[in-house]
């Protein structure tokens, strides 16, 4: 009984769904465009908060979603809150900055994206100030505060709603060399396959299969190396305030983040901090192409690299290649 035991989790094991394989609805990323915004203050002579928001602009927080198990429109709702839970929002200063329908992200004409504006106006005030409130350093490492989106289907019943959300800071010049954060950047995306020379992809916000045409053509159970090429400064250097009063200066280390709709990655999640001997990490993974099998006929697979690094800063970029059986 113990062997039949084994076997049939063993057997089980293998109907687990690989995780960075999309087969249904799934908020891919979220990214701003303004990650982090500084404002100047006055230790000595502190400023009013209404004085404080004048020094903030609007920025528009974007979400990629894919949904290949079904053919429907999405419905969204986009709202600002101080920090709940569970990427929910659970604070009364709500404020729903965006909501409506998409069409299906898979079949649309055009690459699907759900943005909102973030204002900088009473709303966003009254949140800075909810989070402020429970905040034991009253604001001076930052304030950070979300967006939350859910999204499901147009007809859903929307308890079966997805949520995600996306982490944003308002933080002082504190020290005054400090600057705000800006998202990753990537020079090219390199292909090699079965250890073939590397080739770049195209990759971009129009890389989905549906919308532009492949970077590749690959056969089944191909094994592709995916490398990201990071352009000089990609690594912003910033400035913590200690305390003893002085600063130290750290740079940033870039995670990646890969998602397909078909096949499998050696790594779903490379790159990241050095490790204990002070080696950078390697960025690369293998995709392998899904197997004759598992193609109804040639196939178009979609594969998504989202960029983060550890101060909220996100680029998700998309590429498509096509597998032949």
């Amino acid at each position: 009984m113990r062997y039949l035991a084994l076997a049939a989790v063993l057997t089980g094991c293998n109907s687990f769904e690989d995780p960075d394989i999309v087969l249904d609805l799934r908020v891919i990323a979220m990214s701003a465009d303004k990650p982090e915004q500084i404002v100047d203050v006055d230790l000595a002579n502190p400023q009013q908060p209404a004085m404080l928001l004048q020094q903030l602009e609007s920025s528009t927080v974007c979400a990629v979603v894919a949904d290949p198990g079904q053919d429907r429109s999405l419905r969204y709702t986009l709202t600002l809150c101080s920090h709940g839970g569970d990427y929910r929002c659970s604070t009364d200063a709500d404020t729903v900055i965006g909501s409506g329908i998409v069409t299906d992200p898979e079949t649309s004409p055009a690459p699907v994206r759900i943005c909102a504006r973030i204002d900088a106006n009473a709303n966003l005030l009254g949140v800075l100030l909810d989070t402020l409130d429970g905040d034991v350093l009253g604001g001076l490492g930052g304030v950070d505060y979300l967006v939350q989106l859910a999204v499901g289907g147009a007809d859903a019943d929307p308890a079966l709603d997805q949520f995600a959300a996306k982490w944003l800071r308002v933080a002082p010049r504190i020290p005054a060399a400090r600057q705000a954060n800006q998202n990753p950047t990537l020079e090219r995306l390199e292909a090699s396959v079965e250890r073939a020379d590397p080739v770049p992809l195209d990759v971009s916000v129009n890389g989905r299969c549906a919308v532009g045409r492949p970077s590749l053509t690959v056969r089944a159970r191909d094994s592709i190396r995916l490398t990201p090429v990071e352009p000089d400064g990609a690594r912003e250097p910033y400035l913590v305030p200690t305390l003893d009063g002085s600063t130290r200066m750290f740079t940033e280390s870039l995670t990646y983040q890969w998602i397909a709709s078909a096949g499998g990655f050696s790594q779903g999640s490379t790159g990241g901090p050095r490790d204990i001997t002070g080696n950078d990490q390697p960025l690369f993974t293998d995709w392998r192409a899904p197997s004759a099998a598992d193609l109804a006929g040639p196939t178009d697979v979609t594969i998504w690299m989202i960029q983060r690094d550890e101060r909220y800063g996100v680029t998700a970029y998309e590429t498509c290649i096509h597998v032949e059986p």
